[in-house]
């Protein structure tokens, strides 16, 4: 399931939640889609951390 897809179902599952609630098969779903989301969004965080790169001033001065 792409991002975008992902996202419209869980705002969609929270709003049907908060005016007529949720099934229990709706409700593991939405579960489901929350650890799915954070697990992206972490992998990405985690991406992003990975990438920098620590440089000392003494790296930084041209010989």
């Amino acid at each position: 399931m792409e991002m975008k897809e992902m996202i419209a179902r869980i705002n969609f599952l929270a709003r049907k939640k908060r005016t007529v609630g949720l099934t229990e098969s709706e409700l593991i779903e939405q579960k489901e889609l929350y650890e799915m989301y954070l697990g992206n969004i972490r992998a990405q965080v985690k991406q992003k951390l990975d990438s920098i790169t620590f440089v000392d001033k003494e790296d930084l001065v041209q010989h």
